[in-house]
């Protein structure tokens, strides 16, 4: 299983906000936004809710699982 997500779509969706302005917004590096959108580092539980608060979306609409295929 991989955790699959939305963030950068949102980002679009709020006026093509870069990766350096959220990253502001919810207090953490431009890397970090840059590697969870690539699948690569995996958010807290505490960033996942702040990304989801600063959308105005559920976490289960920017963060799904992707299942392995056997």
């Amino acid at each position: 299983m991989k955790l699959g997500n939305n963030v950068r779509k949102y980002r679009f969706e709020q006026g093509e906000l870069t990766q350096q302005e959220l990253a502001n917004e919810v207090n953490v590096t431009r890397l970090t936004i840059h590697s969870i959108e690539t699948g690569k580092f995996m958010p807290s539980t505490l960033l996942a809710i702040k990304l989801a608060k600063f959308f105005g979306k559920s976490v289960e609409e920017i963060f799904y699982i992707i299942e392995d295929e056997d």
